[in-house]
Protein backbone atom coordinates (compact mmCIF):
# COMPACT_ATOMS: atom_id res chain seq x y z
CA UNK A 1 0.00 0.00 0.00
CA UNK A 2 1.48 3.33 -1.07
CA UNK A 3 1.70 6.35 1.30
CA UNK A 4 -0.93 8.33 -0.63
CA UNK A 5 -3.54 5.58 -0.27
CA UNK A 6 -2.68 5.16 3.41
CA UNK A 7 -3.18 8.91 3.93
CA UNK A 8 -6.51 8.86 2.08
CA UNK A 9 -7.79 6.14 4.39
CA UNK A 10 -6.32 7.62 7.59
CA UNK A 11 -7.73 11.14 7.27
CA UNK A 12 -11.42 10.07 7.46
CA UNK A 13 -11.03 8.21 10.81
CA UNK A 14 -9.17 11.21 12.23
CA UNK A 15 -11.88 13.62 11.13
CA UNK A 16 -14.69 11.28 12.20
CA UNK A 17 -13.10 10.94 15.63
CA UNK A 18 -13.42 14.71 16.01
CA UNK A 19 -17.02 14.39 14.85
CA UNK A 20 -17.77 11.82 17.57
CA UNK A 21 -16.12 13.88 20.30
CA UNK A 22 -17.95 17.05 19.28
CA UNK A 23 -21.20 15.11 18.91
CA UNK A 24 -20.93 14.07 22.56
CA UNK A 25 -20.10 17.63 23.61
CA UNK A 26 -23.16 18.98 21.79
CA UNK A 27 -25.58 16.70 23.65
CA UNK A 28 -28.11 19.03 25.25
CA UNK A 29 -27.41 21.85 22.81
CA UNK A 30 -29.05 20.38 19.69
CA UNK A 31 -30.99 17.24 18.86
CA UNK A 32 -29.26 14.50 16.81
CA UNK A 33 -31.56 14.82 13.80
CA UNK A 34 -31.29 18.61 13.75
CA UNK A 35 -27.49 18.40 13.95
CA UNK A 36 -27.43 15.94 11.06
CA UNK A 37 -29.78 18.02 8.93
CA UNK A 38 -27.89 21.27 9.51
CA UNK A 39 -24.57 19.52 8.92
CA UNK A 40 -25.51 18.36 5.43
CA UNK A 41 -27.37 21.55 4.54
CA UNK A 42 -24.22 23.55 5.25
CA UNK A 43 -22.07 21.00 3.39
CA UNK A 44 -24.35 21.33 0.34
CA UNK A 45 -24.01 25.13 0.37
CA UNK A 46 -20.22 24.87 0.57
CA UNK A 47 -20.15 22.31 -2.25
CA UNK A 48 -22.53 24.21 -4.53
CA UNK A 49 -19.95 26.56 -6.15
CA UNK A 50 -17.99 23.48 -7.29
CA UNK A 51 -20.96 21.43 -8.49
CA UNK A 52 -23.67 23.83 -9.67
CA UNK A 53 -23.56 22.42 -13.22
CA UNK A 54 -24.94 19.15 -11.86
CA UNK A 55 -28.27 20.82 -11.12
CA UNK A 56 -28.82 21.28 -14.87
CA UNK A 57 -28.31 17.56 -15.63
CA UNK A 58 -31.76 16.46 -14.55
CA UNK A 59 -31.94 13.61 -17.06
CA UNK A 60 -28.73 11.99 -15.79
CA UNK A 61 -29.96 12.31 -12.23
CA UNK A 62 -33.35 10.84 -13.13
CA UNK A 63 -31.79 7.81 -14.83
CA UNK A 64 -29.63 7.06 -11.79
CA UNK A 65 -31.96 8.17 -9.02
CA UNK A 66 -32.29 4.73 -7.38
CA UNK A 67 -28.55 4.31 -6.78
CA UNK A 68 -28.05 7.93 -5.74
CA UNK A 69 -31.03 7.83 -3.40
CA UNK A 70 -29.80 4.63 -1.76
CA UNK A 71 -26.25 5.89 -1.24
CA UNK A 72 -27.54 9.26 -0.03
CA UNK A 73 -29.89 7.57 2.41
CA UNK A 74 -27.30 5.14 3.78
CA UNK A 75 -24.26 7.41 3.89
CA UNK A 76 -25.79 10.76 4.82
CA UNK A 77 -29.40 10.49 5.85
CA UNK A 78 -29.12 7.30 7.87
CA UNK A 79 -25.61 6.71 9.21
CA UNK A 80 -24.94 10.08 10.78
CA UNK A 81 -28.40 10.52 12.28
CA UNK A 82 -28.16 7.10 13.93
CA UNK A 83 -24.65 7.83 15.20
CA UNK A 84 -25.64 11.16 16.77
CA UNK A 85 -28.69 9.52 18.34
CA UNK A 86 -26.57 6.68 19.69
CA UNK A 87 -24.26 9.21 21.36
CA UNK A 88 -27.26 10.47 23.33
CA UNK A 89 -28.75 7.16 24.40
CA UNK A 90 -25.68 4.95 24.76
CA UNK A 91 -22.35 5.21 26.51
CA UNK A 92 -19.23 6.23 24.63
CA UNK A 93 -17.70 2.86 25.54
CA UNK A 94 -20.51 0.89 23.93
CA UNK A 95 -20.62 3.07 20.81
CA UNK A 96 -16.88 2.67 20.30
CA UNK A 97 -17.06 -1.08 20.84
CA UNK A 98 -19.81 -1.50 18.26
CA UNK A 99 -18.03 0.77 15.77
CA UNK A 100 -14.98 -1.48 16.10
CA UNK A 101 -16.97 -4.33 14.55
CA UNK A 102 -17.02 -2.57 11.14
CA UNK A 103 -14.44 -4.89 9.47
CA UNK A 104 -16.51 -7.93 10.41
CA UNK A 105 -19.70 -6.49 8.93
CA UNK A 106 -17.83 -5.27 5.86
CA UNK A 107 -16.54 -8.78 5.18
CA UNK A 108 -19.98 -10.28 5.86
CA UNK A 109 -21.82 -7.93 3.49
CA UNK A 110 -19.17 -8.47 0.82
CA UNK A 111 -19.67 -12.23 1.06
CA UNK A 112 -23.47 -12.21 1.25
CA UNK A 113 -24.38 -9.48 -1.23
CA UNK A 114 -21.40 -9.10 -3.54
CA UNK A 115 -19.95 -12.61 -3.71
CA UNK A 116 -16.55 -11.60 -2.30
CA UNK A 117 -15.40 -14.36 0.02
CA UNK A 118 -13.07 -13.19 2.82
CA UNK A 119 -9.53 -14.50 2.72
CA UNK A 120 -7.73 -15.95 5.73
CA UNK A 121 -5.45 -12.94 5.92
CA UNK A 122 -8.47 -10.64 6.03
CA UNK A 123 -9.93 -12.60 8.93
CA UNK A 124 -6.58 -12.50 10.73
CA UNK A 125 -6.36 -8.77 10.08
CA UNK A 126 -9.84 -8.32 11.54
CA UNK A 127 -8.84 -10.14 14.73
CA UNK A 128 -5.66 -8.06 15.12
CA UNK A 129 -7.51 -4.81 14.51
CA UNK A 130 -10.34 -5.67 16.91
CA UNK A 131 -7.79 -6.65 19.55
CA UNK A 132 -6.20 -3.22 19.27
CA UNK A 133 -9.52 -1.44 19.67
CA UNK A 134 -10.45 -3.65 22.61
CA UNK A 135 -7.17 -2.73 24.28
CA UNK A 136 -8.01 0.98 24.06
CA UNK A 137 -11.58 0.45 25.25
CA UNK A 138 -10.39 -1.58 28.24
CA UNK A 139 -7.58 0.91 28.98
CA UNK A 140 -5.10 -1.94 29.05
CA UNK A 141 -7.22 -4.12 31.36
CA UNK A 142 -9.08 -6.57 29.13
CA UNK A 143 -11.04 -8.00 32.08
CA UNK A 144 -13.06 -4.77 32.17
CA UNK A 145 -14.71 -5.72 28.87
CA UNK A 146 -16.77 -8.32 30.74
CA UNK A 147 -18.46 -5.49 32.63
CA UNK A 148 -19.91 -3.86 29.52
CA UNK A 149 -23.73 -3.69 29.54
CA UNK A 150 -25.62 -3.02 26.31
CA UNK A 151 -28.69 -0.79 26.17
CA UNK A 152 -31.32 0.02 23.56
CA UNK A 153 -29.22 2.80 22.05
CA UNK A 154 -26.57 0.28 21.05
CA UNK A 155 -28.95 -1.08 18.42
CA UNK A 156 -28.92 2.33 16.74
CA UNK A 157 -25.12 2.24 16.45
CA UNK A 158 -25.24 -1.29 15.06
CA UNK A 159 -27.71 -0.14 12.41
CA UNK A 160 -25.41 2.82 11.67
CA UNK A 161 -22.42 0.52 11.14
CA UNK A 162 -24.44 -1.78 8.88
CA UNK A 163 -25.59 1.17 6.78
CA UNK A 164 -22.02 2.44 6.45
CA UNK A 165 -20.72 -0.98 5.44
CA UNK A 166 -23.34 -1.28 2.69
CA UNK A 167 -22.68 2.32 1.58
CA UNK A 168 -18.96 1.56 1.22
CA UNK A 169 -19.62 -1.53 -0.87
CA UNK A 170 -21.97 0.42 -3.13
CA UNK A 171 -19.17 2.91 -3.74
CA UNK A 172 -16.81 0.11 -4.78
CA UNK A 173 -19.39 -1.91 -6.72
CA UNK A 174 -21.78 0.58 -8.34
CA UNK A 175 -24.33 -0.47 -10.97
CA UNK A 176 -23.53 -0.43 -14.69
CA UNK A 177 -24.97 3.09 -15.06
CA UNK A 178 -22.25 4.44 -12.76
CA UNK A 179 -19.17 2.80 -14.26
CA UNK A 180 -17.43 2.31 -17.58
CA UNK A 181 -18.74 4.09 -20.65
CA UNK A 182 -22.10 4.77 -18.99
CA UNK A 183 -20.54 6.61 -16.07
CA UNK A 184 -21.48 10.31 -16.04
CA UNK A 185 -18.61 12.73 -16.56
CA UNK A 186 -18.88 14.11 -13.03
CA UNK A 187 -15.90 15.23 -11.01
CA UNK A 188 -15.65 14.41 -7.31
CA UNK A 189 -17.67 17.44 -6.21
CA UNK A 190 -20.51 16.67 -8.62
CA UNK A 191 -20.52 12.98 -7.67
CA UNK A 192 -20.72 13.83 -3.97
CA UNK A 193 -23.39 16.45 -4.61
CA UNK A 194 -25.44 13.92 -6.58
CA UNK A 195 -25.56 11.72 -3.48
CA UNK A 196 -26.03 14.70 -1.20
CA UNK A 197 -29.09 15.95 -3.11
CA UNK A 198 -30.92 12.78 -2.11
CA UNK A 199 -29.25 12.41 1.29
CA UNK A 200 -30.27 15.93 2.22
CA UNK A 201 -33.90 15.07 1.49
CA UNK A 202 -33.75 12.26 4.05
CA UNK A 203 -31.66 14.20 6.59
CA UNK A 204 -33.76 17.35 6.29
CA UNK A 205 -37.02 15.41 6.22
CA UNK A 206 -36.23 13.54 9.42
CA UNK A 207 -35.13 16.75 11.16
CA UNK A 208 -38.32 18.51 10.06
CA UNK A 209 -40.49 15.60 11.18
CA UNK A 210 -38.79 15.66 14.57
CA UNK A 211 -39.56 19.34 14.97
CA UNK A 212 -43.16 18.92 13.81
CA UNK A 213 -44.11 15.67 15.54
CA UNK A 214 -41.74 15.46 18.48
CA UNK A 215 -40.87 17.78 21.29
CA UNK A 216 -37.11 18.32 21.05
CA UNK A 217 -35.46 20.90 23.25
CA UNK A 218 -34.79 24.24 21.52
CA UNK A 219 -31.41 24.63 19.85
CA UNK A 220 -28.92 26.40 22.12
CA UNK A 221 -27.20 28.64 19.59
CA UNK A 222 -23.76 29.93 20.45
CA UNK A 223 -20.19 30.11 19.21
CA UNK A 224 -19.50 26.52 20.26
CA UNK A 225 -22.37 25.13 18.21
CA UNK A 226 -21.52 27.36 15.23
CA UNK A 227 -17.90 26.17 15.19
CA UNK A 228 -19.07 22.58 15.56
CA UNK A 229 -21.36 22.90 12.54
CA UNK A 230 -18.56 24.37 10.43
CA UNK A 231 -16.22 21.56 11.43
CA UNK A 232 -18.68 18.69 10.84
CA UNK A 233 -19.74 20.17 7.49
CA UNK A 234 -16.19 20.62 6.16
CA UNK A 235 -14.03 17.95 7.82
CA UNK A 236 -16.09 14.81 8.50
CA UNK A 237 -18.40 15.55 5.55
CA UNK A 238 -16.67 17.01 2.49
CA UNK A 239 -13.02 16.12 3.12
CA UNK A 240 -13.60 12.75 4.77
CA UNK A 241 -16.19 11.54 2.25
CA UNK A 242 -13.95 12.57 -0.65
CA UNK A 243 -10.94 10.74 0.80
CA UNK A 244 -13.02 7.70 1.77
CA UNK A 245 -14.52 7.41 -1.72
CA UNK A 246 -11.08 7.49 -3.33
CA UNK A 247 -9.61 5.08 -0.80
CA UNK A 248 -12.45 2.58 -1.08
CA UNK A 249 -12.25 2.62 -4.88
CA UNK A 250 -8.53 1.81 -4.78
CA UNK A 251 -8.17 -0.50 -1.77
CA UNK A 252 -11.64 -2.01 -1.58
CA UNK A 253 -14.18 -1.67 1.26
CA UNK A 254 -12.89 -4.67 3.23
CA UNK A 255 -9.39 -3.22 3.58
CA UNK A 256 -10.72 0.32 4.15
CA UNK A 257 -12.75 -0.95 7.10
CA UNK A 258 -9.55 -1.72 9.01
CA UNK A 259 -8.56 1.94 8.77
CA UNK A 260 -11.97 2.75 10.21
CA UNK A 261 -10.81 1.10 13.42
CA UNK A 262 -8.43 4.02 13.90
CA UNK A 263 -11.46 6.17 14.75
CA UNK A 264 -11.89 4.99 18.35
CA UNK A 265 -8.13 5.30 18.92
CA UNK A 266 -8.12 8.89 17.65
CA UNK A 267 -11.31 9.62 19.60
CA UNK A 268 -9.74 8.27 22.77
CA UNK A 269 -6.68 10.47 22.31
CA UNK A 270 -8.83 13.54 21.62
CA UNK A 271 -11.03 12.89 24.64
CA UNK A 272 -7.95 12.39 26.77
CA UNK A 273 -6.49 15.66 25.50
CA UNK A 274 -9.65 17.53 26.47
CA UNK A 275 -9.36 16.06 29.95
CA UNK A 276 -5.66 16.90 30.19
CA UNK A 277 -4.55 13.26 30.25
CA UNK A 278 -1.43 11.98 28.53
CA UNK A 279 -1.56 8.93 26.21
CA UNK A 280 -0.90 5.62 27.94
CA UNK A 281 1.11 2.57 26.87
CA UNK A 282 -1.97 0.81 25.55
CA UNK A 283 -2.61 3.56 22.98
CA UNK A 284 0.73 2.76 21.33
CA UNK A 285 0.11 -0.98 21.60
CA UNK A 286 -3.34 -0.59 20.04
CA UNK A 287 -1.95 1.43 17.15
CA UNK A 288 0.57 -1.36 16.56
CA UNK A 289 -2.13 -4.04 16.50
CA UNK A 290 -4.37 -2.02 14.19
CA UNK A 291 -1.44 -1.24 11.89
CA UNK A 292 -0.63 -4.96 11.79
CA UNK A 293 -4.23 -5.72 10.87
CA UNK A 294 -4.13 -3.14 8.09
CA UNK A 295 -0.84 -4.53 6.76
CA UNK A 296 -2.08 -8.12 6.78
CA UNK A 297 -5.38 -7.28 5.08
CA UNK A 298 -3.80 -4.96 2.48
CA UNK A 299 -1.63 -7.83 1.23
CA UNK A 300 -4.85 -9.47 0.09
CA UNK A 301 -6.13 -6.40 -1.72
CA UNK A 302 -3.26 -6.46 -4.21
CA UNK A 303 -4.48 -9.84 -5.44
CA UNK A 304 -8.25 -9.50 -4.92
CA UNK A 305 -9.09 -5.90 -5.72
CA UNK A 306 -12.65 -4.64 -6.28
CA UNK A 307 -13.84 -3.04 -9.45
CA UNK A 308 -13.37 0.69 -9.36
CA UNK A 309 -16.37 2.96 -9.43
Amino acid sequence: MNPRLALLLTLPPLLWAGNAVLGRLMVGSISPLALNGLRWALAALLLLPLSWRLLKQTELLRQRWAYLALTGFLGMGCYNALQYQALRSSSALNVTLIAASLPVWMLAIGALLFGVRPQRRQLLGALLSLAGVALVIARGQLTSLAQVHFVSGDLLMLLAILSWALYSWLLARPPASMRGEQRPHWDWAETLMAQLLFGLVFAGGMAGAEQALGSPAPIAWGSGLALTLIYVAVGPSLIAYRCWGLGVAQAGPAVAAFFGNLTPVFAGLMSAALLGEWPQWYHGAALGLIAAGIWVSSRVSSRVSPKKA
